[in-house]
C-alpha cells in the first residue's frame, strides 16, 4: 500500500531542497504551453512543468454540449435532496448523480503519459458531500486500468476522486489511510491506497483530489468470494457497511439489526462507564442497520447474512455481559449455548478479533464524528476458502475526523466505544441525540480483547507507524504546496465555507490556509498518539 508515495519521496525531497522556494512564487505562461500549448487559461490554474509535485488527471467528456459539465456541478444524491426539500420551501429537486461518457488521460510528475484517452464513465458520488460545489467523483473504466501504481499495480475498473472539500488540510483521509494500511496489512486486511492528483475537466481546472480505490469485493481489494451473476446460494462472500443510510438501498441490499434486542452497553470512557449505559437504537434515534455493498441475487442470501450478523452480535453480547458461550449450528442459521467452551472462544469462533482490534485502534485514533453512523465496513465469507467469520476491514471517510469536527478536540479522551453525539451535535451531545457504535463497544471491556489492542498498538508505535504519519503530513504539505494553492484559488472554500463551517472545531475553523490546517492536523495527531500511548503501550 501507498507504493506511489514511496516512489516519489526522493523526488519530493529534491524539489524541496532545490526548487520549491522559487516555484512557490510564480508560474510562467511558458510553463503552461509546455503542457497545453493551446491553453489561454490563467497560469495558476494548471499543472506546470516547474511544479512536478503531483500527477495530472484530465477528464474529457465525449459529449461537448454547452451544459455537459452539469454532471459534476448539479447532481445531489436523491435521499439527501429529499431531506433538504423537507425543510426548504420551493426547493427545486436537482438531478441524481448520473454517468457521463468520458476519456481519461493521466500524466505523471515527469510528464510521462500513463493513460491516454481511456474510455470511462464518470459521475458525482457520495451522500451529503454531493451538496458541495466541489463534488467527489467516481470513475468507471470500460477496461481495467491501474492508476499511478496504486495497490501494487492492481488493475481495476472502479476508482474514486475524493474532493476533501471540508478538510482545509486536504490531508486527513490520506494520513488516516496510510496509518490504517500499516496496521491492517499485518493481518492481511484491505485498506485503500491513495495519492493526490490535480484534475482538469474539459480543459477547465478542477482542483486537487485524492485518488483512491473503491470499496468493493475483488482479489486485490476486499478479498472474499464474489457471487457469480445470478447465483442464489448462500455460500458466497458478503461485504457490508454499518450504515445509517441503509434504508435508501434496494430492499435486497439492506437489513435491520436488533443488537441483542437493543441491550444497553457500558460505554468505554476510561472510567468504567461513569455509571452510564447506552443503546444503539431508540425512539429518538435514527435506525442504524447494514447495507450489503456487493451484488446478491436472492432473498435467501439476504436472509442468511442478516441472521448471521444478528446472531454474531448476540454471541458477542452474551459473552461480554453474561459470560456465556453461544455457538452456531453447522448451517450457521441458529445459535445455542455451549458450556464446554469459554465465552472468549465463542467470540473468536465467529469474529476475526484481530480485525476488530485493528479497526478499533483506527477508530479511536481518529475520533471520527461518523463512527456511529456510516463508513464502518465488515465482511463475511462463506465460500469454499472463506473463514466464516465476521471480519472488520476497509477503513474509510476521515474528512470529519482527527480534530476537524469537535470530537476529542484536544486529542484526549476515549471516544470510539464511548457515548457519541449525532453528527449535528456538539461534543457534549447537544444535537438530536446521543448513541454508540455497538460493534466497537460490545466486547471492549473484555480483558483478553484489551490485551490484543495493547499488543497491536505497542507494535505499531514501536515500529514508527505514527512518526511516519507525521512525516507524511509535512511532506505532503510541502510537496503539494503549489497544487493546494491552485485548488484554493479555484474553490476558496477555506474562507467561503458556509456549507460546512458549523461542523468545524474551533481550531479547525481558525485555519486560514492549507499550511495552517496541516500544522493543526499534525499537532492534533501528536496529542492523540501521546494520549493513547500513555494508556496502551505495554
Amino acid at each position: 500500500m501507498f507504493r506511489y508515495f514511496k516512489k516519489i519521496l526522493p523526488l519530493a525531497a529534491a524539489l524541496l531542497l532545490v526548487g520549491c522556494s522559487e516555484s512557490k512564487n510564480k508560474t510562467s505562461d511558458s510553463d503552461i504551453s509546455a503542457i497545453n500549448p493551446d491553453s489561454t487559461t490563467a497560469s495558476e490554474n494548471f499543472h506546470t512543468s516547474d511544479d512536478l509535485s503531483i500527477p495530472l488527471l484530465s477528464i474529457e467528456t465525449v459529449n461537448q454540449a454547452e451544459n455537459v459539465l452539469d454532471f459534476v456541478t448539479k447532481p445531489v444524491t436523491r435521499h439527501v435532496a429529499e431531506s433538504i426539500a423537507s425543510w426548504t420551501p420551493n426547493y427545486q429537486m436537482p438531478p441524481e448523480p448520473y454517468y457521463e461518457a468520458c476519456k481519461i488521460t493521466l500524466t505523471d510528475t515527469d510528464n510521462t503519459v500513463l493513460l491516454s484517452g481511456i474510455d470511462a464513465q464518470v459521475k458525482a458520488r457520495g451522500n451529503w458531500t454531493t451538496t458541495y460545489d466541489k463534488k467527489a467523483l467516481k470513475i468507471k473504466f470500460a477496461q481495467k486500468q491501474n492508476m499511478l501504481g496504486l495497490n501494487d499495480g492492481a488493475q481495476m475498473k472502479n476508482w474514486l476522486l475524493l474532493a476533501e472539500y471540508k478538510d482545509a488540510s486536504m490531508l486527513r483521509n490520506k494520513t488516516a489511510l496510510s496509518i490504517a494500511s500499516e496496521i491492517l496489512e499485518k493481518d492481511g486486511l484491505y485498506t485503500s491506497d491513495a495519492e493526490f492528483v490535480e484534475v482538469r475537466i474539459n480543459n477547465e481546472y478542477w482542483g486537487v483530489y485524492l485518488l483512491a480505490e473503491m470499496q468493493q469485493i475483488n482479489p486485490d481489494r476486499v478479498n472474499i468470494t464474489e457471487a457469480l451473476q445470478g447465483y442464489t446460494g448462500t455460500d458466497i462472500g458478503y461485504f457490508m457497511e454499518f450504515d445509517g443510510y441503509f434504508v435508501n438501498e434496494p430492499e435486497l441490499q439492506q437489513f435491520h439489526v436488533d443488537y441483542a434486542d437493543n441491550a444497553p452497553l457500558i460505554p468505554f470512557d476510561g472510567n468504567n462507564g461513569s455509571g452510564k449505559t447506552m443503546q444503539c437504537l431508540g425512539d429518538d434515534k435514527k435506525d442504524i442497520g447494514i447495507s450489503i455493498k456487493n451484488d446478491i441475487y436472492a432473498q435467501e442470501q439476504k436472509d442468511f447474512i442478516s441472521g448471521f450478523v444478528n446472531d454474531v452480535y448476540k454471541i458477542m453480547y452474551y459473552a461480554a455481559y453474561e459470560d456465556k458461550a453461544y455457538v452456531f449450528n453447522p448451517e450457521f442459521t441458529e445459535i445455542s449455548e455451549d458450556t464446554s467452551i469459554t465465552s472468549e472462544e465463542a467470540v473468536k469462533r465467529v469474529v476475526d478479533v484481530n480485525s476488530l482490534a485493528d479497526m478499533y485502534i483506527i477508530s479511536e485514533l481518529t475520533c471520527d464524528a461518523d463512527i456511529y453512523w456510516s463508513s464502518f465496513y465488515m465482511s463475511a465469507d462463506f465460500g469454499a476458502e472463506g473463514t466464516k467469520k465476521l471480519v472488520f476491514e476497509a477503513p474509510w471517510d476521515f474528512d470529519s475526523a482527527m480534530g476537524n469536527k469537535d470530537r476529542c478536540a484536544d486529542g484526549t479522551g476515549f471516544y470510539a466505544a464511548n457515548i457519541v453525539p449525532d453528527v449535528n451535535g456538539g461534543p457534549e451531545g447537544n444535537g438530536e441525540y446521543v448513541t454508540i457504535n455497538p460493534w466497537l463497544a460490545v466486547i471492549i471491556y473484555e480483558d483478553w480483547f484489551q490485551d490484543i489492542i495493547k499488543e497491536k498498538w505497542t507494535e505499531a508505535y514501536d515500529s514508527g507507524v505514527f512518526e511516519r504519519a507525521y512525516s507524511l503530513i509535512e511532506s505532503d504539505k510541502e510537496r503539494c504546496a503549489l497544487a493546494f494553492e491552485r485548488n484554493y484559488k479555484k474553490w476558496n472554500n477555506i474562507i467561503n465555507n458556509d456549507s460546512f463551517a458549523m461542523e468545524l472545531s474551533e481550531k479547525a475553523a481558525s485555519c486560514k490556509t492549507q499550511a495552517e490546517a496541516a500544522d493543526y492536523l499534525s499537532e492534533w495527531l501528536k496529542s492523540r498518539v501521546e494520549f493513547l500511548n500513555s494508556n496502551w503501550h505495554k
